[in-house]
């Protein structure tokens, strides 16, 4: 006799499977907004959304521009996992938990610093050609 699956997720199929899937990710993107970083970073896409469009000159440099704001998202929630899984393990202070946060925030930094250097060019040819 085979034992219930830990996930009862990994029983589901097709659709069900899609909205259940759906339901946590929307409950990650909530998590995601108690985290200060994150929400900085949503509420500066926000703004820096619809400035893409007059930056950009052709769909690739507006794919490009959005795609930068939301890589720096993607990477900022990845970073708040780690974190999170991190802290579930215990509060006290260990050289691989602190190694593995700080490899997660080197990763947002590069990500800001490819976004900024992105957003940056285009902004110095929109307004020099």
């Amino acid at each position: 006799m085979t034992p219930p699956p830990v996930n009862p997720q990994k029983l589901r199929k097709g659709l069900s499977r899609v909205w259940h899937a759906a339901g946590y990710s929307l409950a990650g993107l909530r998590a995601g907004w108690q985290e200060t970083a994150f929400k900085q970073e949503a509420i500066a896409s926000i703004f820096l959304f619809p400035a893409a469009f007059w930056l950009g000159r052709n769909w690739v440099e507006i794919t490009l521009l959005v795609a930068c704001l939301v890589l720096v998202m993607v990477v900022e929630l990845l970073n708040t996992a780690v974190e999170s899984a991190i802290d579930r393990v215990g509060p006290e202070w260990h050289d691989l938990s602190k190694r593995a946060k700080d490899i997660g925030s080197a990763a947002v930094l590069l990500c800001l610093m490819l976004c900024s250097g992105v957003w940056l060019t285009a902004l110095f040819q929109r307004l020099t050609t």
